[in-house]
């Protein structure tokens, strides 16, 4: 079991990273016709337009919220004037809210796919996994902020803020830092690395154009023809 765990949280992140990393570029670089979200926008538009602006705003907080969380050293926030108990309620607080928001919409966004026969026909199998593994992740992330309420003085969230830390520094031994920690931080840690895992193979590639449009903001306009 000991094998198990450091394999999965010590090894197995950069086995992810590198997939995710390499497969996107090898995706883009062979299959750039397959390169787009494939959104149905002309079949239940309402739903799909509540569903996702609810989603993406909750989402997109989450991810940098985790980032910023998890990565933050604690002199940074201890520097800033926050103690680590009042910056894991903040955690939870806002860790909750948009939560919440992101699971509204993406159940208003697997019922549109499911319901609508029409959707339902055009979606490949990865569209479905996709769809109910970030359901999966996004449920271990909520439910374990009633785990995160018996701890309030931060400890926990201290370990595995030195998992994350050990991991993007490459410095050993991270696994040892949440050997002893929640299965639930566990199994929500195991299914987001392994979104990065999925990313290459299903529509989410989308998502590096969404980054890749803030370039044209600095863009300088493209001359078409001269004034003679």
């Amino acid at each position: 079991m000991s094998y198990v765990h450091n394999f999965v949280f010590g090894i197995y992140p950069y086995i992810a990273l590198a997939i995710f990393l390499v497969g996107s570029v090898i995706r883009f670089d062979r299959e750039q016709y397959t390169w787009k979200s494939d959104s149905s926008q002309l079949l239940r538009h309402g739903q799909l337009r509540l569903g996702s602006n609810l989603f993406h705003i909750g989402v997109l907080a989450l991810f940098f919220g985790h980032l910023v969380g998890l990565l933050m050293p604690r002199e940074l926030y201890h520097a800033l004037g926050l103690s680590t108990a009042t910056k894991q309620m903040f955690a939870v607080t806002a860790g909750g809210i948009f939560g919440a928001m992101c699971l509204v919409g993406l159940v208003l966004l697997i019922h549109r796919r499911l319901a609508e026969p029409r959707i339902r026909a055009t979606s490949t199998p990865m569209d479905i996994v996709v769809l109910f593994w970030i359901l999966v992740t996004l449920s271990l992330g909520l439910l374990s902020i009633f785990v995160s309420l018996d701890h309030r003085d931060g400890s926990v969230m201290v370990l595995l803020g030195n998992w994350a830390q050990h991991i993007v520094t490459f410095r050993g031994g991270a696994a040892g830092h949440i050997a002893d920690v929640h299965w639930l931080y566990k199994s929500h840690l195991f299914f987001g690395m392994t979104l990065f895992v999925i990313f290459p193979f299903s529509r989410l590639v989308h998502v590096w154009s969404g980054f890749g449009a803030l370039a044209y903001l600095t863009r300088a306009y493209q001359i078409v023809r001269s004034r003679g």
